[in-house]
């Protein structure tokens, strides 16, 4: 939602200061993603997605009151962090185990495979789909109805209160019911092994940043660099939902590469990661509005692939109690890409942005290069050679 209303913010704020508001939810979020995955263990997924809720409306009530002071609209939106810290591994926990209980009750092999890395690809589209249609309903709200830091919140708490009562009638499923009857790499692994095992430091760890850092360098920094004229809450809306829009579409393409291989969807994504970069800085260069769009396409693309296979594989890493927790810590990687269009921002002061964002593909490619000892390239040699 945010997205589109910092287009209201720009003209009292500075650049830095707008850009540190939309950064500052990763401030409560990562600590939050945390505590609260472990939290949820002992309490259950449904008490903290509850509190998680209402700490949400909690937040925008905060930014509704502040009168567009910097530090009270700051305020709101750490708390908003805060709470979807508090939701995020919980609630991928919580759909996980659904699927999995689902999975159980299908019968036969199909059935089963079908389901397999539901859970993880639910979750995904679940969020994504959050993200995509926030900042487009908020940047009608913004461009086109009166009072949109009062309208956009005051829809953000209304549709809380739809929430809470569904949440409340969700159906509950024990944590153990994860892993059961499925063999993991490190059945019963408490969870620094699982976060120190070579594939996760070498896959997850170089790759999940640019989850977001794809995504956000796509919704909120290129409608910063490129004109879009009188419409910059509605047209960032638009990008914003084309780039999650590609997460969500190109979600069924990952799941069909890690099929064949579980680098596929990783190796794919950081390539997308880098062309994405490349058009991104060619769109600042020209000030193309077709190249931008080009450009959401390919970093969303980048985003979802990313996204769901490093869910993937997170949920076949760990063991059923440690799901969350490990689950918490990949999403918290992947909010360290929040800070890379404040970082596009501040280093483009000292060099171009175009040069910022083209040098951002050399740091993909290194990535992509981390893939290789995750999952070596093996030679397989011909018989009778």
């Amino acid at each position: 939602m945010f997205a589109s209303v910092l287009q209201v913010y720009r003209g009292d704020l500075s650049g830095s200061q707008v850009n540190g508001l939309f950064g500052a939810y990763a401030l409560g979020l990562i600590p939050a993603l945390l505590v609260m995955a472990r939290l949820s263990d002992r309490l259950g997924r449904r008490r903290v997605l509850l509190g998680a809720l209402l700490l949400s409306a909690l937040g925008s009530a905060v930014i509704l009151s502040s009168g567009g002071a910097f530090g009270t609209v700051l305020a709101g939106r750490i708390l908003v962090g805060i709470s979807a810290g508090a939701a995020f591994g919980p609630g991928t926990a919580w759909i996980k185990e659904l699927s999995d209980t689902g999975k159980a009750g299908k019968a036969g092999k199909a059935g089963k495979a079908r389901e397999e890395g539901a859970g993880a690809r639910r979750s995904a589209v679940a969020l994504t789909a959050g993200f995509a249609v926030g900042p487009l309903l908020s940047g009608v709200i913004v461009q086109w109805l009166p009072s949109p830091q009062t309208a956009a919140y005051l829809v953000h708490i209304a549709l809380v209160a739809l929430t809470v009562p569904v949440v409340w009638r969700a159906p509950a499923a024990a944590p153990s019911a994860a892993g059961r009857g499925k063999a993991r790499p490190h059945p019963g692994a408490g969870p620094m092994k699982v976060l120190t095992s070579r594939v996760f430091l070498t896959a997850v760890l170089p790759t999940a940043p640019w989850v977001f850092g794809a995504a956000t360098v796509s919704l909120a920094a290129l409608p910063v660099l490129v004109p879009l004229g009188g419409y910059g809450a509605v047209g960032g809306g638009v990008v914003a939902a084309i780039t999650l829009g590609s997460g969500i579409a190109v979600q069924p393409g990952a799941r069909r590469l890690a099929r064949r291989s579980p680098a596929a969807p990783f190796r794919a994504g950081m390539t997308a990661v880098i062309a994405g970069l490349l058009t991104a800085a060619l769109t600042v260069a020209t000030g193309s509005l077709v190249l931008m769009l080009v450009a959401a396409v390919v970093l969303g693309s980048a985003y979802g692939l990313l996204l769901v296979s490093g869910l993937q594989l997170a949920e076949s890493l760990a063991g059923p109690q440690n799901i969350s927790t490990v689950i918490a810590v990949f999403y918290s990687l992947t909010y360290v890409g929040f800070a890379f269009p404040v970082l596009v921002q501040v280093l483009g002061k000292v060099w171009d942005p175009v040069t910022v964002l083209a040098a951002g593909s050399a740091l993909a490619v290194v990535a992509l290069a981390t893939t290789l000892i995750a999952w070596p390239v093996r030679r397989t040699a011909r018989a009778g050679s």
